[in-house]
């Protein structure tokens, strides 16, 4: 496999003594003289031998400055994970309101794309899917760049200077508890045996889906022609993974694309679906948060930013079921190897898939 291309397990443990080493360089700090302005007893706090056995991560992240007044936040992140995030915000911000616009992408790219053309983006904060979604819009100066306390524990591969991971989404496959064996890695969705009964998200409406397109595009073993003989065999498009976890879990298909969370779900409420996850890996894409450039709050939309990546941030994204951007917080296990390309190969070249893509499948 190309170069280009990582194990995101192979990753996992360098990513975590990364983290470590700052929380490390973090006590340290927190234990100097007194002299240095550190009050009465501390450095009390022994080093923890790992990320997860940290229980108070107040007392080993810096904690932010009170910020206060009002900022909006636009996401297509699941309202069940957003609702969880901005409650704890509030305990640890109380000052600071958050109004919100949740959408699918495609929505809330359609949303922008108009704003943008009246004068400028109302919102301060940009919680996205995708990191292609997310660097259309720095390519259109919408975000800025500045350097959030928690970026130093990320993995290079999961920031840039304007935009950092929050989390781990995987898009996998799923099948009907009847089908015998069933599709095992990704080529097998182009088995004439399955003919019309795969179905993929769309691309322009579900960034999880936008994403997978770019691996998918730049994957020496698929390319486009991998969606041409999807096509050719059948494979319908539908809006976004939990229709094609429902459509499956009702036997209108066999098998599709969807991310894990979704056919997790469905499994845990009886649905007759298995999550299938390809031998040669998810398709892993972190989950990006932004500021938006021009904020009239960019105190309150920092907060929010370093908040996502503080550790109480992430253990609330793996009580929510997600899996955090950081190890030792929590949330679902990789049920295998996660794949993913180098983003940056794609940036500029994302726009360019989405159109070959809509010559094969339309929309």
């Amino acid at each position: 496999m190309s170069n280009t291309w990582t194990d995101r397990g192979r990753r996992r443990s360098r990513h975590a003594r990364a983290w470590l080493a700052v929380l490390v360089v973090m006590l340290l700090a927190a234990c100097g003289p007194a002299a240095s302005g550190a009050p009465s007893g501390a450095g009390s706090m022994s080093p923890s031998p790992t990320v997860s056995a940290v229980v108070d991560p107040s007392a080993v992240l810096p904690s932010r400055a009170p910020a206060s007044g009002s900022i909006t936040l636009y996401t297509s992140v699941q309202q069940p994970v957003v609702d969880a995030i901005l409650a704890a915000l509030a305990a640890a911000q109380p000052n600071v309101k958050v109004e919100l616009f949740r959408a699918p992408t495609g929505e809330l790219s359609a949303r922008m794309a108009a704003e943008l053309r009246e004068g400028g983006i109302e919102a301060d904060v940009l919680w996205l899917t995708d990191p292609l979604s997310m660097q259309a819009w720095v390519d259109q100066g919408v975000l800025r760049a500045w350097s959030p306390a928690g970026a130093a524990g990320l993995d290079p591969a999961d920031q840039t200077d304007t935009f950092w991971g929050t989390r781990v989404l995987n898009m996998v496959m799923v099948k009907h508890a009847d089908l015998t064996p069933g599709p095992t890695d990704w080529q097998d969705l182009t088995d004439p045996a399955l003919g019309d009964a795969v179905a993929i998200p769309d691309p322009g409406f579900a960034g999880s889906a936008f994403g997978a397109l770019g691996y998918f595009a730049l994957h020496p073993d698929y390319g486009m022609a991998f969606y041409e003989e999807l096509k050719a065999n059948g494979a319908v498009q539908i809006k976004s993974p939990d229709e094609v976890t429902t459509g499956v879990a009702e036997g209108q298909f066999r098998a599709g694309i969807t991310l894990d969370s979704s056919a997790r779900g469905a499994v845990a409420k009886g649905s007759p679906v298995e999550l299938v996850w390809p031998s040669s890996g998810s398709v892993a894409m972190y989950s990006p948060v932004g500021v938006v450039d021009g904020s009239e709050n960019p105190a309150a939309a920092e907060a929010l930013v370093e908040f996502l990546l503080s550790a109480e941030g992430q253990r609330i994204l793996g009580e929510a079921g997600q899996e955090p951007v950081l190890p030792g917080f929590g949330g679902p296990e990789p049920g295998g190897d996660q794949a993913r390309p180098d983003w940056r190969a794609i940036f500029g070249q994302q726009e360019q898939f989405l159109e070959q893509y809509r010559a094969i499948f339309g929309g």
